[in-house]
């Protein structure tokens, strides 16, 4: 009888000691489990922001950025060695041309004559007409330069108009550097983008848009107002039925 008892005893006493293991097992397990649930400071959900992946390299707003600089704009009026006056074609491009300069430009506007060419003359005689359209095109006649330029016995050099302004521009289209069939990665090619970027930039009413948003304009009180009692009274339009 002594000797069942201490086995049964000695069984129950292995038991307990099982049930406690698998109960600080469990703990155990818990604790780590908790814990990693406060190891973002630590880099586990940190870290996914800063993984850098294949796609940031090639995208083609990195490969063709555009830029905003100033630059050059121009206007040649062709002018014969024979003419005495501009078309009226010709009034019309350079007044639309002073509007631009009026829109997104700065400084001063030259009128750049060829000298020493066969039409020197005639550039002469027709210069006060382009003066005339620029100052119709809202250019003050202060902010006129008229200049010269040579030609280096070229014939048929145009009158340059100019001034520089702040253009959004990108680089260069047309580069292969490599055939876009050798691409085992599925990359863009070179090119890519390129003209999309060019259309862009050259849409731009105004460059400066690219640097951030504008200040907010003056409310129109009383416009909105009446926008709203418009909204307020209006009574719903009814559906039409449309027989077939």
């Amino acid at each position: 009888m002594s000797r069942v008892k201490t086995t049964a005893t000695s069984a129950k006493s292995n038991s307990g000691a099982m049930r406690q293991t698998s109960v600080s097992g469990v703990l155990t397990l818990a604790v780590l489990a908790s814990s990693m649930l406060f190891l973002p400071g630590c880099g586990i959900f940190q870290n996914r922001h800063s993984v850098t992946v294949g796609s940031v390299p090639d995208d083609y707003r990195t490969n063709h950025p555009i830029a905003i600089a100033e630059q050059e704009q121009h206007l040649d009026v062709p002018v014969g060695s024979s003419e005495r006056s501009l078309s009226v074609a010709q009034r019309s491009v350079v007044q639309g041309f002073a509007a631009q300069f009026v829109s997104n430009g700065s400084g001063v506007v030259q009128v750049a004559m060829p000298a020493g060419g066969p039409n020197a003359a005639a550039s002469k005689r027709v210069l006060p007409e382009i003066v005339t359209a620029l100052r119709k095109g809202g250019i003050p006649a202060g902010q006129i330069i008229p200049t010269t330029y040579d030609t280096g016995g070229a014939t048929g050099s145009p009158v340059r108009v100019s001034y520089n302004a702040i253009t959004a521009s990108t680089g260069e289209c047309g580069k292969w550097p490599e055939d876009i069939a050798n691409n085992p990665e599925n990359k863009h090619y070179a090119d890519f983008g390129c003209s999309y970027q060019n259309n862009f930039a050259a849409q731009l009413a105004n460059p400066a848009d690219l640097l951030g948003p504008r200040a907010q304009g003056e409310v129109d009180a009383t416009k909105r107002l009446k926008v709203i009692k418009d909204y307020q009274t209006a009574e719903p339009s009814g559906r039409q039925e449309v027989s077939y």
